[in-house]
């Protein structure tokens, strides 16, 4: 199948769906909390009882419109809602709040690195809002299907991409990419898992060189980043398969099967003329206006784009480290006051990837609860800095001490006796007795076996229990052995 893959070229769009980290639903005031018990969610309007009138959550215009200021969409001033007709035991009112004409947001982009490492731009074609359906449930009873619809008219946005990504990886970064935005901005927790984001691929081949797309599948229930990959290599292959033998690729729903790594189909792909839009009767227009994008515009944090950008160009680090410490935003933004506090910016990058990292992930502590302030820290770097500790003892001992101890690092180090000796006087009488005691390694190191530096080193550090100064030690262990 690879060399056949070389013959063709995937075209793949995405379609995200956002769930909003709203208190209540996009069009009435029941609670949107995770957990509650089925149907205990449902007000009248969620079920679409006759007489009941939507109304517009601003929670939901200001997120949408947080999406479109970060992926630098377009943001439309006027925004109108629609009907998406389709009957489902899911949703109850027998149609979809949703945008058609006029979504909230056009254009945009995000981006990624493609098969030779160079940035690359995927378009975004529309942000538009709209509300969720309920939740079948077909593994609980073995001869009924359930519904709970406490999921239905939760808030959502959809971004849907352009037929730009020509990879797995590609999509798997498009995605981890919007997981990321959507993280920063506080507006949806994304976790793929539990479904608050999810992700439909629009999946093709066509001949390279070709400037036609061929026919697309509609793949559904891939709920991780690695299934999105999956999914996608499969029907990749799938349809390969079907063209190489003469069939056609009909345009379909397929399922993805986590178990076996394949799609099945679902349903015939319905076109848009299906769904019969039209406009929703029962809610105004909403006006955007430019004074209030800027409003919302000021409360947005520094976002991963602005942060790689000042990472790598004001502190000088690599790009591994960067994408590292921007992967979380109170990773990031932790690091960005630390480096308020220090200049040593490695220094502190390599504190945050190592020790900081290492402490949260063994303990399954939030960074919010890391209790360790930027300015501490940096008091720790600035005493490594000073030939005060070294680097092991400030990692490997006083990092943890100050975990538990809000006292200033110097006097903790200080009553630990973790200060390191960098007076020369007194570390000769360490270096002299470290020599004088393997006199026939002295002679093999001036015959030329420089490696057994390290242990005469290793002898004046276990001497001065850890507390020398490696760069001072090391210069008079040198020099004594070459005189």
């Amino acid at each position: 199948m690879s060399s056949l893959r070389d013959k063709y070229e995937l075209v793949v769009g995405l379609e995200v769906h956002a769930q909003l980290s709203t208190n209540t639903k996009a069009y009435c005031n029941d609670s949107t909390e995770y957990g509650a018990a089925p149907n205990t969610q449902t007000s009248p309007i969620t079920l679409g009882h006759p007489g009941t009138l939507p109304k517009s959550n601003k929670k939901v215009i200001e997120y949408a419109v947080k999406m479109g200021i970060a992926c630098g969409s377009t943001i439309r001033e006027r925004n109108e809602y629609s009907r998406k007709n389709y009957f489902y035991p899911d949703l109850p009112k027998g149609y979809q709040i949703t945008q058609d004409t006029t979504p909230i947001c056009n254009g945009g982009t995000i981006y990624v690195k493609d098969a030779e490492g160079q940035k690359k731009a995927i378009n975004i074609t529309r942000i538009h809002m709209e509300e969720d359906a309920g939740k079948s449930i077909h593994d609980l009873d073995p001869f009924n299907s359930l519904v709970d619809l406490n999921r239905a008219g939760v808030a959502l946005i959809e971004i849907v991409s352009e037929p730009d990504i020509r990879s797995s990886d590609e999509a798997y970064q498009y995605l981890a990419e919007v997981r990321k935005l959507v993280r920063y901005l506080d507006i949806c927790d994304g976790n793929l898992e539990e479904g608050s984001l999810r992700c439909d691929a629009n999946i093709s081949v066509m001949l390279k060189g070709s400037k036609t797309f061929g026919n697309r599948t509609e793949v559904k229930n891939m709920n991780s980043l690695r299934n999105v990959k999956r999914a996608i290599e499969h029907e990749m292959d799938r349809q390969i398969d079907i063209l190489e033998n003469g069939g056609i690729i009909e345009q379909q729903t397929r399922s993805f099967n986590a178990n076996t790594g394949t799609t099945s189909l679902m349903r015939s792909k319905e076109d848009a003329n299906d769904y019969r839009y039209f406009p929703e009767p029962d809610l105004q227009p909403v006006i955007v206006k430019q004074d209030y994008i800027e409003k919302v515009k000021a409360t947005l944090p520094p976002l991963p784009k602005e942060l790689f950008i000042k990472f790598t160009n004001d502190y000088g680090l690599s790009e591994y480290d960067t994408n590292v410490i921007i992967e979380e935003k109170e990773i990031a933004l932790y690091f960005n006051e630390l480096c308020q506090y220090t200049k040593n910016y490695k220094a502190a990058a390599n504190f945050i990837i190592g020790s900081v990292k290492s402490y949260l992930n063994e303990n399954a502590i939030e960074m919010t609860n890391f209790s360790i302030t930027p300015s501490r820290l940096a008091q720790l770097i600035q005493l490594i800095d000073d030939g005060k500790v070294s680097n092991s003892v400030a990692t490997q001992k006083l990092f943890g001490a100050m975990i538990d101890n809000n006292s200033n690092p110097e006097d903790i180090a200080k009553n630990n006796n973790w200060i390191q000796e960098s007076d020369s006087g007194a570390l000769q009488a360490f270096v002299q007795e470290a020599i004088g005691k393997y006199p026939e390694k002295v002679q093999e190191y001036k015959a030329g076996k420089k490696g057994l530096i390290g242990l005469f080193m290793g002898e004046v550090m276990k001497l001065s229990r850890g507390k020398a100064d490696p760069k001072v030690a090391n210069k008079l262990v040198r020099e004594a052995l070459e005189k």
